[in-house]
């Protein structure tokens, strides 16, 4: 994977590399990642390192020590004089330029598409060095290949016209030539490719959004590639061990949010209660929220099978950890709330079974049902009308908590 280190990495990046890797794991292969920096006005250093944090968190790690293009530059400064020297380059305007042929074609056969073949007459002779000395990325790339030695390139379909000019670099080298394959694009619903306009689209915001790495990556493996008609989720292991090229398709795969949180929530429910919770506990932290561990630990089985992304707890359950504002009910809702903190205020223990026992009493006694008996006083407590489970969360509010809860609801 060759990313240009100028922001946040790309979902669709992300999708290369993860191809790269499963490709590269399931032949017993090294995969290994390179930045593309040949344009030093676009590198960022943060870039740089947000780059390989995100590889990190897929649990995409690459083999060997992190390149730069540029590392090479002396190389590549030296490879073009002597094709300069061959008569294979010249120079123009203090640049060198590779001559490309007029005649024929070039042509490969493309991993995933098949025979592809370019006219030469299309092909302009090609910047290898510019004046300042600094090599251009087409030069740099197919050298770094080389010298890499890199038996297979999968990238995106906007590379296939650089394909052609990078075979004939390497054969003007005299240098083996990598397997080339182009994955196609990931497009929104709209069928146009993905971008800010359609949601997400990088992997912080994703994280940030509480999506876990391996639902990430398991959807992910699914567009462009499938391993039968049927399967769906699959663990990191079972891709590497099912991923064949034969299987990557040519036509352009669409990104279905939707789909990708239901991915989530399922990996979510799947998780033992412990994991759950150690996953909520380093997502909260992630994002700043210095909420009392303990309760985050004791709410997690109230949320784990309600919220789809961990992203989704603290507009669901925040109420546990923050008072929300007091809430507007009607007379008989206020009524209700009257009566239920009186009738809480003796329940012992304060647990939820205590607690279902008393509201479910007061609501016979009022005639109605528990259902309309019990959402005010949700209300009163969450400031919503949907919350986890209104017994438990009374019991982890605690007592003292619950009725000035109840009391400020009815401006008491």
């Amino acid at each position: 994977m060759a990313p240009s280190p100028t922001g946040f990495l790309h979902i669709g990046n992300v999708h290369t590399a993860l191809f790269n890797w499963l490709f590269a794991r399931h032949e017993g292969g090294e995969f290994r990642l390179r930045i593309e920096n040949t344009d030093t006005s676009r590198e960022v250093a943060a870039a740089v390192e947000q780059i390989q944090e995100s590889l990190r968190w897929l649990g995409l790690v690459w083999d060997g020590p992190v390149t730069f293009q540029l590392d090479r530059i002396e190389r590549c400064q030296a490879e073009g004089r002597r094709l300069v020297e061959e008569g294979k380059a010249y120079e123009d305007e203090g640049a060198i330029r590779i001559r490309m042929p007029d005649e024929g074609a070039t042509e490969w056969v493309d991993l995933i598409r098949g025979r592809i073949e370019v006219p030469n007459e299309k092909l302009e002779d090609l910047v290898a060095i510019r004046s300042d000395g600094r090599p251009t990325y087409n030069f740099a790339s197919p050298i770094e290949d080389w010298l890499d030695g890199i038996t297979h390139v999968l990238r995106g379909e906007d590379h296939i016209s650089n394909t052609p000019k990078q075979i004939r670099i390497l054969d003007a080298l005299g240098a083996p030539l990598p397997s080339y394959g182009h994955l196609s694009h990931i497009f929104g619903a709209d069928g146009q490719k993905l971008s800010k306009r359609h949601g997400a689209v990088t992997v912080d915001e994703f994280r940030a959004a509480g999506y876990l790495p391996e639902a990430l990556v398991n959807y992910l493996a699914l567009l462009g590639w499938s391993y039968d008609d049927r399967t769906e989720l699959m663990t990191v292991d079972e891709l590497i061990e099912r991923f064949t090229l034969e299987r990557v398709g040519a036509s352009a795969a669409v990104f279905d949010y939707r789909k990708l949180e239901h991915f989530n929530g399922l990996y979510l429910r799947a998780l033992s209660p412990d994991e759950y919770a150690d996953r909520l506990v380093a997502f909260l932290r992630e994002r700043g929220l210095g909420w009392d561990e303990d309760l985050v630990r004791r709410a997690a089985p109230l949320v784990q099978v309600k919220i789809a992304t961990l992203g989704e707890f603290p507009s669901y359950a925040g109420f546990l950890f923050e008072r929300p504002e007091p809430a507007q009910l009607d007379r008989q809702g206020l009524e209700i709330v009257g009566a239920a903190r009186d009738a809480l205020a003796g329940v012992e223990p304060f647990d939820a079974p205590s607690i279902e026992a008393s509201l479910r009493v007061l609501a016979e006694s009022d005639g109605l049902t528990v259902r309309k008996a019990l959402q005010p006083i949700r209300v009163a407590l969450t400031g919503s009308t949907v919350s986890p489970g209104l017994f438990e969360s009374l019991e982890l509010l605690g007592r003292d908590e619950s009725l000035s809860r109840l009391a400020a609801a009815r401006g008491a």
